[in-house]
């Protein structure tokens, strides 16, 4: 973690150790923001399935109805709340990220990872679990690949970002008009489009968290930015799965 603090750039100047010493500090803060990341998504697979325990009644190890609990959930108002909460959080978090201490910013993103928890808990309801696991596996083996593209290509992927962000926001209108529409024509489609977005916004990410690394900040704001840049891979790697889950996921009976 000490070696988050530094005040060094790469130049002409540099030498062969201190170069070293410069990876050795990069591939620290880089594993801090992994570690962030796991942390989030540990965190919302536990408080989906407890989520699930509490929503479902069972019988013979089967779902047969929901409890009260579930009721209230997933089928009055409330899941309103549950649906556009996480979008208001993000606004939230970006409001007031330049004002908050790291140690604030960890705990609004695992605040944060808690509320995607409770809005993925129906996927357990809809899905089968060997299908949730598998497809969770795939999308794991994607984004290591995709993240480690990004962070040892030499390419300057910022152009290609900016197209991507673009796409984002049409992506983020269209769900919000599907989940009025209901339409699974329209579901696929922003199903392939989310793959491919977020495909590309995982290289693209990595690469612009690796190169916050070099404006040799603090210990403090690098801190902060480990775990805002771990918040920007969570969401990659939700938005990911949810997307290959919906294409390749086997539904309950």
């Amino acid at each position: 973690m000490s070696n988050f603090d530094r005040n060094t750039s790469f130049g002409y100047g540099v030498t062969r150790a201190g170069r070293a010493e410069i990876d050795q500090g990069l591939r620290a803060f880089m594993l801090g923001v992994y570690n962030h990341m796991a942390l989030g998504l540990a965190v919302t697979g536990l408080v989906a399935l407890g989520t699930h325990m509490l929503a479902v009644a069972r019988e013979g190890g089967r779902q047969i109805a929901l409890t009260p609990f579930g009721q209230t959930l997933y089928t009055s108002p409330l899941r309103w709340v549950v649906i556009f909460a996480p979008l208001a959080f993000i606004f939230f978090i970006g409001a007031r990220a330049d004002r908050m201490s790291a140690a604030t910013a960890r705990n609004l993103f695992l605040a944060f990872a808690a509320m995607i928890g409770l809005s993925l808990s129906s996927v357990l309801i809809v899905f089968t679990g060997e299908s949730i696991a598998r497809v969770f596996f795939i999308t794991s083996a994607a984004f290591g690949g995709l993240s480690l593209y990004g962070y040892t290509t030499r390419r300057d992927l910022s152009a290609f970002g900016s197209f991507l962000i673009m796409g984002l926001w049409g992506i983020i209108i269209a769900m919000v008009v599907n989940l009025f529409l209901q339409s699974s024509a329209m579901q696929f489609a922003l199903s392939i489009l989310s793959v491919l977005i977020f495909s590309g916004l995982t290289a693209w990410d990595t690469q612009s968290i690796k190169d916050m690394y070099y404006e040799g900040d603090g210990y403090e704001v690098a801190g902060k930015k480990s775990v805002f840049g771990a918040l920007s891979l969570y969401l990659d790697f939700i938005n990911m799965f949810q997307a290959l889950l919906f294409l390749f996921g086997d539904r309950r009976n």
